[in-house]
């Protein structure tokens, strides 16, 4: 358990609780920088030398991410520090008595609207039934008839023809309004469902690899009120869900030692399915979070 104290008169918009010692609260920091850099290391590497990772970087560009971003520690909403004024500079904190937290009122001031969406996005997520039959056919779709124009720098496994006959073969199912706004224009009526962003909290569904590497989105939206450590382990989920949304993509990814998913077959399809569940197991502990944090804001 950290160490802590209870402040009589606690920063402006954190409630009377925890407050956490210059010496926990510092080691937290400094444990949550040397993870983040871990984690961007390669990216780091790779922008040093003028490189590209096709997989990898993915993260970094879709959600205009630096990582810097990833290295700044945040307590979360309800947890105040030991502090003087040193985090006088940080938006959305207030000092008050050497104690430094979230000013709640402040923050819900700018992002109310996002706090409540994320919120309603979430809820709505985890109380629907998970889908795994979906089998990656999104990425598909969105090289469906494109004559070479692709998303990634990478070859088409089965080629043109047979990328376009594996999607004419299989239903397209996808819930996930962030991956169909991308389909082709050929793709885009063959997809069972409408997809809106107006009706992106009636359609999200936790099976979905997309959704999984949202709830890093949704965190990173957060900022302060969310915990650093959700932050790194919602990047991690991500991470890992990107790799094998590449695998079972239509793009050959052997140029990175990695084998394909081939979901144009049975054995792939029930491959993965199996990831997908692995995935939504991950990521139900991440929503209970992340929720609990828009919890903590609004409450």
């Amino acid at each position: 358990m950290p160490a802590s104290t209870t402040s009589p008169a606690p920063a402006p918009g954190a409630p009377a609780g925890t407050v956490l010692s210059v010496a926990d609260w510092s080691a937290q920091a400094q444990a949550h920088e040397a993870r983040a850099d871990d984690l961007t290391a390669g990216r780091r590497e790779r922008v040093s030398r003028g490189e590209r990772h096709a997989i990898e970087d993915f993260l970094f560009d879709y959600y205009a991410l630096k990582p810097r971003h990833l290295r700044i520690w945040h307590p979360g909403v309800g947890i105040a520090l030991e502090a003087d004024d040193a985090w006088g500079d940080r938006r959305w904190y207030g000092t008050r008595n050497g104690v430094t937290a979230l000013d709640r009122e402040a923050y819900l001031t700018a992002r109310l609207t996002a706090v409540r969406y994320v919120r309603a996005l979430v809820t709505a997520t985890m109380g629907r039934r998970p889908v795994f039959g979906c089998f990656g056919m999104h990425e598909w779709a969105m090289v469906y008839r494109a004559a070479d124009d692709l998303r990634h720098p990478l070859p088409l496994r089965l080629g043109q023809d047979g990328t376009d006959a594996a999607v004419e073969a299989n239903p397209l199912v996808c819930t996930h309004f962030d991956a169909f706004r991308f389909f082709t224009p050929p793709a885009a009526p063959r997809n069972t469902h409408g997809l809106t962003r107006e009706n992106q909290v009636d359609m999200e569904q936790p099976g979905c690899l997309h959704a999984t590497m949202d709830l890093f989105k949704w965190t990173l939206k957060l900022g302060p009120a969310a915990p650093g450590d959700l932050l790194l382990d919602a990047f991690t989920l991500a991470r890992d869900v990107r790799y094998v949304d590449m695998q079972a993509s239509p793009y050959d990814v052997s140029s990175y030692g990695l084998a394909a998913i081939a979901v144009e077959t049975p054995e792939g399809k029930a491959e993965y399915a199996k990831r997908q569940r692995e995935f939504a197991a991950r990521a139900t502990p991440l929503r209970e979070r992340l929720l609990a944090v828009c919890e903590a804001l609004l409450d």
